[in-house]
C-alpha cells in the first residue's frame, strides 16, 4: 500500500484556504511525526502486542485477584447458600466500580483484564443460577447465560474501550452460538478430565459452530484492523484478540478433516493450512496462526496419547512437517507477504492494509 505523504506545504495552504487553523496544523504535524516515528522504530517484523507494561501491572493484578476472592469467601461464609446468586453479582459490579480507576484513570492493561474476566465470570454464573432455576431446559439456560454475559461485556466496552473485553465478549458469543448447535456432547462423566478433553475434538455440530463464530470473529476483527491499518492503537489491539478467536475456531474445522481422517486426509489439511496462512498473509496477522498451532498440536498429541488410534512415528513426521512450515513462514514472513501482495490484483480494501514493499 502505497503511503499517502501530506508536505508542509500542503498544511499552510489548507490553513490558508480556512480548512485548519495554525493550532490543528500544529497538532497534525506533531501526530504525524510522532505516529511515523513509533512506526520507524518498530521492527519489520513485528506485530504490536502488550500484555502489560512492567511488574507494576503483574503486582496490581496479583493483589486484584486475591482481593476478588476474599470477597467472594467472606459473602459466602456470611450469606450462605442463597450467596450462590448474588455473590457473582457482587463481585461483577466490584468489578466495574474499580475498573473506573484502574482502567480509566491508571490505563493500567493487566489489571483491566483481571476485572473484566471477573465481571464477566460473575454475570455468568449469576444468570445461569437464577436461569437454571427457572427450570428451562440446558440449551435455553446455556444460550442465554451467555447471551446475557455477551451483552454485558459489550456494555463494559462501550464504558472503558479495553480491546481485551472483545476477547472474553467473543467468548461468550461462542458460547451463545455453540448452545444452539452443539448437542449434548460426549461429556459422560463432569468430574472426568478425559471426557471433557474428548469433548473438544472436531465434532459435526462443533465445527458447524465454529465456523459461524470464526466468521464473524474474523469479519470483526477486519473491520477493527482496518480502521488502523499501521497497528498503533486501540483498533489494532481489539483485532489482535479477535483474530485469535478467529484462529482457534476455524482451523478446528480444519483439523477436523486431520483427526477424522488420520494420515490420508493430511494432504486435504495441509492445503487447508496453506490456504489460512495465505489470508493471514494478506492481513498481516501472525496471531491468526498462532492459536491454530497449539491447537493441532493438542489435537495430534490427543490422537497419539489419548487414543492412540496413530503410529507415533507417523504423527512425529506430521509435526516436524508443521513446524518447519511454521518457522520458514515466521523467518521469511515480510518477504513472503510482500511478494504475495505485489502478486495479487487491487481488490478492495487492499490500501488499507498495513503496508508492504511495493517493489522487490
Amino acid at each position: 500500500m502505497a503511503e499517502p505523504n501530506i508536505a508542509p506545504e500542503d498544511l499552510r495552504a489548507a490553513v490558508a484556504a480556512g480548512i485548519l487553523t495554525e493550532a490543528q496544523a500544529a497538532h497534525l504535524t506533531a501526530l504525524a511525526a510522532r505516529r511515523h516515528g513509533q512506526r520507524a522504530a518498530m521492527p519489520a517484523e513485528d506485530e504490536p502486542f502488550e500484555f502489560f507494561r512492567g511488574f507494576a501491572e503483574i503486582f496490581v493484578a496479583l493483589g486484584l485477584t486475591i482481593l476478588l476472592a476474599g470477597i467472594a469467601i467472606l459473602l459466602i461464609a456470611i450469606g450462605g447458600g442463597i450467596m450462590l446468586i448474588v455473590i457473582p453479582a457482587i463481585l461483577a459490579a466490584a468489578s466495574w466500580w474499580m475498573a473506573r480507576y484502574f482502567t480509566l484513570r491508571r490505563r493500567m492493561n493487566l489489571p483491566s483484564m483481571v476485572l473484566v474476566t471477573a465481571y464477566a465470570a460473575g454475570v455468568h454464573v449469576s444468570s445461569l443460577m437464577v436461569l437454571a432455576d427457572l427450570g428451562l431446559s440446558w440449551r435455553a439456560v446455556a444460550f442465554l447465560s451467555s447471551a446475557l454475559t455477551a451483552g454485558a461485556v459489550g456494555l463494559w466496552f462501550a464504558q472503558f474501550r479495553l480491546p481485551f473485553a472483545m476477547f472474553i465478549l467473543g467468548l461468550a458469543g461462542f458460547g451463545a452460538i455453540s448452545a444452539l448447535t452443539i448437542g449434548t456432547g460426549p461429556v459422560n462423566d463432569p468430574s472426568s478430565i478425559t471426557d471433557w478433553a474428548r469433548a473438544l475434538l472436531p465434532r459435526a455440530d462443533m465445527t458447524l459452530a465454529a465456523v459461524i463464530f470464526g466468521v464473524i470473529a474474523f469479519a470483526a476483527a477486519m473491520w477493527f484492523d482496518m480502521k488502523d491499518p499501521y497497528r498503533q492503537g486501540r483498533h489494532s489491539a481489539t483485532a489482535f484478540w479477535l483474530h485469535l478467536l478467529a484462529g482457534t475456531t476455524l482451523v478446528n474445522a480444519i483439523a477436523g478433516g486431520l483427526y477424522d481422517g488420520g494420515a490420508g486426509s493430511l494432504l486435504a489439511t495441509a492445503l487447508a493450512l496453506a490456504f489460512f496462512a495465505m489470508v493471514a498473509l494478506i492481513v498481516d496477522r501472525r496471531s491468526i496462526l498462532t492459536a491454530g498451532i497449539v491447537y493441532i498440536g493438542a489435537l495430534i498429541w490427543w490422537t497419539v496419547a489419548g487414543d492412540g488410534t496413530g503410529s507415533a512415528s507417523e504423527f512425529a513426521v506430521v509435526l516436524i512437517m508443521l513446524g518447519l512450515f511454521f518457522t520458514v513462514l515466521g523467518t521469511w514472513w515480510v518477504q513472503l507477504r510482500a511478494a504475495l501482495m505485489r502478486a495479487l490484483p487491487d481488490f478492495p480494501g487492499k490500501d488499507r492494509l498495513p503496508p508492504f514493499a511495493e517493489t522487490p
